[in-house]
């Protein structure tokens, strides 16, 4: 079942994190916006309140909350309530994905992947951003996981393990890149992009379809 009561419960105090972390969140945006296409037809999967798609200019947003669709609606994004695994398009219907903190709250990763690869068409992008389960913040999170309203039922997932997942699908990866070296409490200043990943918290990974 898709984990949505806390986001439709506690949607305001989601929204007060991206003004108390700004830095952490503008940092996060700066890190997925060289992986993100500037043209196409892009969707963003587990959109919640737009805050990374509207931005980003991406066109569709897909989440099961309906009150997080009330924030990206008002962004200006066109909603549609759904869940990962079974996205409500057709085959190949966008140029490129992005998946933002979202690959830790869906049932299944491996379905998730697979209907990103479904939508998408020959040769699109996907871009995955992520918390890294072996940084030092991952490691925070599962250590105070009960209790936090919002990722107490979270899976968190390593850099490593979303690799995996990524070409068993039938991905080809392009690149990585990573951001927030600092812990969250301790980070008051937009940080740069890294390449590579193992070293920050928050990870980016961008992957191709291949056009057979």
């Amino acid at each position: 079942m898709p984990r949505v009561a806390p986001f439709e419960a506690h949607h305001q105090r989601y929204e007060a994190w991206f003004e108390k972390h700004e830095a952490a969140y503008i940092s996060e945006l700066l890190a997925l916006r060289p992986f993100v296409p500037w043209e196409g037809y892009g969707i963003e999967i587990g959109v919640g309140s737009g805050r990374f798609a509207a931005p980003l200019g991406i066109q569709v947003g897909v989440d099961p909350s309906p009150a997080m669709l009330l924030h990206a609606s008002a962004r200006g994004i066109k909603v549609v309530e759904g869940v990962a695994e079974n996205l409500p398009f057709e085959v190949g219907t966008f140029d490129y994905a992005l998946v933002v903190t979202t690959i830790c709250f869906v049932d299944s990763p491996v379905k998730m992947l697979a209907e990103a690869y479904r939508v998408l068409k020959p040769g699109g992008r996907l871009v995955i951003g992520f918390i890294d389960r072996e940084s030092a913040l991952g490691q925070d999170y599962l250590a105070h996981q009960d209790e936090s309203v919002f990722y107490r039922e979270a899976t968190f997932i390593s850099a490593d393990e979303v690799e995996q997942l990524l070409l068993e699908t039938g991905f080809s990866i392009d690149a990585w890149g990573q951001t927030l070296a600092r812990p969250l409490s301790e980070t008051r200043e937009i940080e740069s992009l890294r390449a590579g990943r193992g070293q920050c918290a928050f990870v980016v990974v961008a992957a191709t379809k291949e056009d057979w």
